[in-house]
């Protein structure tokens, strides 16, 4: 006599009449070949009995990539985060799965997933950690929705491969123009003046500076400025030039070179000058005697070595005129003065030079 059987095949359920004894020989007689990995309501060996009910579904081939490895599982899962589950396959949320994890199973599915490394990045100075599943840095700058300007430095190239240890750098690279606006020095323009003494100067018109901008093409890093070069310049406002009368007066020549007044020349020497004002760096605008020069600018001072030229000393400068020595300086040692001007634009002017000097009774 033939049983019926409650048969349900992947999901297609029908009755059946069979001589079968066992459910092996119900499957076989059914043209089904049973895998492993099938999923059996019952045992093969279990004794066919009328109205059974016997499930039966096939087991699926899965197509399975995960980094360099390569196989095929064969499965009855119904979605691809089941598959997973099933096969107890480690998958972090960094890790990247295609298809999605809700996806069907179906025959011959590809399931790739690739496995996220931690490594470094550095945008603008800022560093920090991240996970990746990214393969050059090209890709992983994008996927970090990191956007590059056109100056941007990258390291290591956009076409290389990263892996934990790498650490991806990107500069910020910009340039700005900087506008500085710096002063014009005046020219000196001196006059033959036959009412003063020779060797005596006064000022006519004291002048005046000018300014001019100069424009520099700025180049930052991370905000930095790493590199100026300048563009232009442009004059702002023309300089006033000063002009200075110049004594040239022939009867007090013979004073001037002897003797002022009862004073007589005790020696000369020449030595080598230069020049401050009373706002010269390290200055307090006070010489080593007492001499205010900030309410004196018109004061005819010179800085010397005591050991040379003694404070208090009346001289005679030449290109300078009457002076006293009424200051030293930490640099001026042996034979070497400094001559005191009343503005920086005269003083460097006057530059360094050697000149003679005539020490006075």
């Amino acid at each position: 006599m033939k049983d019926t059987v409650n048969l349900t095949v992947n999901g297609k359920e029908e009755k059946i009449r069979t001589h079968a004894d066992t459910v092996k020989e119900l499957l076989k007689e059914q043209d089904i070949d049973l895998r492993e990995e099938d999923h059996l309501s019952h045992a093969t060996n279990k004794k066919i009995k009328n109205d059974i009910e016997i499930v039966y579904e096939a087991s699926k081939p899965v197509k399975l990539a995960i980094g360099d490895e390569r196989r095929t599982i064969w499965t009855t899962a119904d979605t691809v985060k089941e598959l997973i589950e099933q096969e107890k396959l480690e998958v972090t949320e960094h890790d990247r799965v295609e298809p999605a994890l809700d996806t069907k199973i179906e025959k011959d599915l590809s399931l790739t997933i690739d496995k996220a490394i931690q490594l470094t990045l550095n945008v603008g100075g800022e560093k920090q950690q991240v996970w990746t599943t990214s393969t050059t840095v090209a890709d992983f700058l994008k996927e970090q929705d990191v956007k590059l300007n056109k100056l941007d430095k990258v390291h290591p190239d956009l076409t290389n491969q990263i892996n934990e240890e790498s650490i991806i750098t990107v500069t910020r690279v910009e340039k700005v123009t900087d506008v500085v606006e710096e002063p014009v020095a005046f020219k000196v323009v001196t006059k033959k003046d036959d009412s003063l003494e020779k060797g005596k100067e006064k000022v006519i018109d004291s002048g005046k500076e000018g300014k001019q901008e100069k424009h520099y093409e700025v180049v930052l890093e991370n905000g930095k400025e790493v590199s100026r070069k300048l563009i232009k310049s442009e004059t702002v406002e023309e300089s006033k030039d000063q002009v200075v009368a110049v004594g040239t007066k022939a009867e007090e020549v013979a004073d001037v070179q002897v003797s002022r007044g009862n004073d007589s020349v005790a020696k000369e020497f020449y030595v080598r000058a230069t020049a401050y004002t009373a706002s010269c760096n390290g200055c307090s605008g006070t010489t080593a005697t007492g001499v205010n020069l900030k309410a004196n600018p018109n004061a005819k001072v010179i800085a010397v070595d005591p050991n040379v030229i003694p404070l208090g000393t009346k001289v005679y400068v030449e290109g300078y005129g009457y002076a006293v020595a009424a200051d030293t300086g930490s640099a001026i040692k042996g034979n070497k003065i400094d001559v005191f001007l009343s503005s920086k634009s005269a003083a460097y002017r006057w530059g360094s030079k050697n000149v003679k000097i005539k020490i006075l009774d």
